[in-house]
């Protein structure tokens, strides 16, 4: 069976990295090299970094668009299946014409969209999945050749999930392509569908309201856009002291080397570390010092 692979992504590099072992890979596609960092130097997609190391001689296509040229490419290329993950483009009618097969981290119908993961984190759901499907020019619509699913421990944050999923998501997707024939595809229920977009830079803004909605905030956005306060002061190495009691929105509660505990509306929070606008992160304790601020007062 020859697989096209179109990923971008860590994600995608997971799955890539484990079909390549079992199946023909003849091709990659993926987002165009980006500026990365201070000095804006372009950087290789993930997927794309690790082809190169593996096998010099399967193809890399980068396209700004699917014009003639690439279609053409494709054609020759001639794959028995194109396995999407994370592409970051949509397909044209004439690409989806191929069977393509998309790998999707979320148990479908549900998150349908960009941010899944973030979703599955911020609603704290029971259970966490990846799906595989068939490809149609509806959004994450078409039919199901697969589910793959794990519990919820309470302790994933988006990075340690989304590594987990990945992993998931390769392993559903070998069996899949090795049962293809034999597989009977679901349609999903449309009536039970829910969407979500892409992430905004002011998704992350929290208040000292409830401290239970600061952790979830935080497992999904800690690496982006970051969780921080209107005042743009962001929090870091965030967890739950208290689940329940009634504070102060921001009191001080308590200080310690290794965090300070601040008050919300209901329950507390413990900070390890913040960082104040075009300042470097610091020891949340350091910074209270240089704030001159003190158990009882309120953090802002």
């Amino acid at each position: 069976m020859k697989i096209l692979f179109m990923g971008t992504p860590a994600f995608a590099r997971v799955i890539l990295q484990e079909v390549i072992k079992d199946f023909e890979v003849i091709g990659l596609f993926c987002q165009p090299d980006k500026p990365f960092g201070r000095k804006q130097e372009l950087k290789a997609p993930e997927t794309k970094e690790f082809l190169q190391n593996y096998d010099s001689k399967i193809p890399i296509y980068q396209p700004i668009e699917f014009d003639k040229a690439i279609l053409q490419e494709i054609k020759k290329l001639n794959p028995d299946v194109i396995l999407v993950v994370a592409y970051g483009k949509i397909l044209p009618k004439s690409v989806l014409e191929y069977k393509c097969i998309n790998i999707h981290a979320s148990i479908l119908p549900k998150y349908r969209g960009a941010s899944p993961i973030q979703e599955m984190l911020l609603h704290n759901d029971r259970i966490f999945g990846v799906s595989a499907m068939l490809m149609e020019e509806g959004l994450d619509s078409g039919d199901i050749l697969g589910f793959s699913m794990i519990e919820n421990t309470l302790q994933e944050n988006l990075l340690s999930l989304s590594e987990k999923l990945a992993f998931l998501g390769a392993d559903l997707i070998k069996d899949v392509l090795k049962r293809l024939d034999s597989i009977k595809p679901l349609k999903q229920s449309n009536a039970q569908a829910s969407y979500c977009k892409k992430i905004k830079k002011d998704a992350g803004e929290v208040a000292f309201v409830n401290a239970e909605e600061i952790i979830l905030k935080y497992r999904a956005f800690g690496v982006w856009p970051s969780v921080f306060l209107k005042s743009g002061l962001k929090l870091f190495d965030v967890s739950l002291a208290k689940k329940e009691g009634s504070f102060k929105s921001g009191e001080i509660l308590d200080i310690q080397n290794d965090g300070i505990e601040v008050g919300c509306e209901r329950g507390s929070i413990k900070i390890g570390a913040l960082q104040a606008p075009s300042k470097q992160k610091v020891a949340s304790n350091v910074y209270l010092m240089g704030k001159r601020l003190s158990v009882g007062m309120l953090l802002e």
